[in-house]
């Protein structure tokens, strides 16, 4: 599959990049996308998340009343869940919820991301983002350019260029992230991926090829 190269003007450079019909043109695979996204949301979770149980609740250990012919139901403990102030059953508790993907199925479900995007002709190629300043109405200028201004985007760079990413970083529906770095959930997540020329071969890289 090829694309035309353009420039910052959003005009054709005349050059044309191939993209790899091994990443870029597979049959998607809907399930290794689905659980590539889920890992990816899962290693987001902290797990920090706690209630006490009624051995950690503050409260005195004395049984409130006796035990037969009070009229009323049975009780030992003020910190017993049925009271308000009481522990938590069954509460949350601190763990961990990453889980582990074998290598090959997480880079067919980026594969698979990827080549949707292809199908939709959703990837835009251009020759060069180099900025001289951090200045986010230049980068706005170059997406209005590129008509990628309404959409969300996912900028691809060959490297890191911390002007492109300050640049971008105040913009709400705009992620910049290096090739390297590429992930199903934030190919899927955006509508549109722009990508550096150079970009396209470190994607090949980043799979073998």
């Amino acid at each position: 599959m090829e694309l035309a190269v353009l420039n910052t003007a959003g005009k054709e450079t005349g050059k044309k990049v191939t993209l790899n019909e091994a990443i870029f043109g597979v049959e998607p695979n809907d399930h290794a996308i689905y659980l590539d996204v889920k890992q990816y949301l899962a290693n987001q979770r902290q797990g920090t998340h706690k209630s006490k149980q009624r051995n950690e609740v503050s409260g005195s250990t004395k049984k409130l009343k006796k035990q037969k012919g009070t009229g009323g139901a049975r009780c030992g403990s003020i910190k017993s869940p049925v009271f308000v102030g009481g522990g938590r059953v069954f509460g949350p508790v601190p763990r961990d919820y990453s889980f582990k993907l074998n290598k090959k199925l997480k880079q067919l479900a980026r594969k698979s991301a990827l080549s949707y995007k292809a199908k939709a002709d959703s990837i835009t190629v251009v020759e060069n983002l180099a900025m001289e300043a951090p200045k986010t109405k230049e980068f706005v200028g170059i997406a209005k350019n590129l008509n990628l201004n309404d959409k969300k985007v996912l900028v691809v760079l060959p490297d890191t260029d911390k002007n492109v990413i300050l640049a971008a970083r105040n913009l709400q529906n705009v992620k910049v992230i290096q090739a390297s770095s590429l992930n199903t959930y934030d190919v899927m997540n955006a509508t549109n991926i722009l990508m550096v020329e150079n970009s396209v071969e470190a994607v090949n890289q980043m799979f073998g090829l």
